[in-house]
C-alpha cells in the first residue's frame, strides 16, 4: 500500500537500540495494515510530502504533444514535443497582425519570442521599409474556446496515430477549470520599447489600424 501520514513519535528500542517510529496514516484501510503486520520484513520508504501540481488544460496539451512526438519519432527522424506544439500553435491561428518598421523588426521578434515557446513570429511580406507579420500567442494566454480548439486538434492527431487520450468528460473538466493568462499583461515591456512613431501617428493610424482593425503598427519611439 502507499499513503501519506505523519510521524507521531520516535524512540529507541531498549533491546536492539534501533529507532522505533510511530506513524499516523492518512487512511482508514486498517485491514491492509493488519495483513502486513505479520510479515517478517517490509520495504519502508519515508520522504517529505509535496503537494502534486494538478494537471490543467495547458499541461495536458503538452502531454499530448509528447505522446505524438514519441509516436512519430523514427531512427531517421527525431520529432520533439516542441515541434508538435509549435505546429499546433500555427494551425490554431491565434495571432496578432502587426506592421513592424524594418529597423525595429529584429528587436520586436526577439522580445516577442522570449515570452515563451508558443510566441511565434511569422513574416508575411515587406513593403515601404515595413514588415507585415503574424505574432502568435502561446497557449498559456488562450481562453477556453482557443484552448478547446488546440486540444481537439491534438486529440484528432492522437486518434490517427492510435494514441489513447482522456475521455470527453475528463477533457471538459480540464477546460471548465481553465483560465489562461491575460495576454495583454504579457506586453507592457514590449509596448514601452516599441510604440507608434509620434511624428506621423495619425497617418499611421489611418493607414494601418482603421482599415485593418486587427493590425497594430510598431516602430521605435522618436525622441
Amino acid at each position: 500500500m502507499q499513503t501519506t501520514g505523519i510521524i507521531n513519535d520516535i524512540s529507541i528500542d531498549f533491546d536492539t537500540r534501533k529507532p522505533k517510529i510511530s506513524i499516523v496514516l492518512d487512511t482508514n484501510e486498517i485491514s491492509v495494515v493488519e495483513q502486513l503486520k505479520n510479515e517478517n520484513k517490509l520495504n519502508i520508504e519515508l520522504k517529505k510530502w509535496y503537494k502534486k501540481r494538478s494537471l490543467d488544460a495547458n499541461s495536458y496539451c503538452w502531454v499530448l504533444c509528447d505522446l505524438i512526438a514519441k509516436k512519430l519519432t523514427t531512427n531517421d527522424a527525431v520529432i520533439t514535443k516542441e515541434d508538435i506544439y509549435k505546429d499546433a500553435i500555427s494551425n490554431i491561428g491565434t495571432f496578432q497582425a502587426m506592421i513592424i518598421e524594418e529597423k525595429a523588426f529584429e528587436d520586436f521578434k526577439r522580445i516577442w519570442q522570449n515570452q515563451g515557446l508558443g510566441f511565434l513570429v511569422r513574416e508575411i511580406s515587406r513593403k515601404d521599409k515595413c514588415v507585415k507579420v503574424q505574432a502568435y500567442y502561446g497557449s498559456s494566454t488562450y481562453n477556453t474556446k482557443e484552448m478547446s480548439l488546440l486540444i481537439e486538434l491534438l486529440i484528432q492527431e492522437c486518434k490517427q496515430l492510435e494514441i489513447e487520450t482522456k475521455t470527453p468528460a475528463e477533457i471538459k473538466s480540464l477546460l471548465d477549470s481553465w483560465s489562461g493568462t491575460n495576454r495583454w499583461t504579457k506586453l507592457p515591456f514590449l509596448l514601452l520599447l516599441l510604440v507608434p512613431r509620434a511624428l506621423n501617428k495619425e497617418a499611421i493610424w489611418n493607414r494601418y489600424y482603421k482599415k485593418k482593425k486587427d493590425v497594430i503598427y510598431v516602430g521605435y519611439i522618436v525622441r
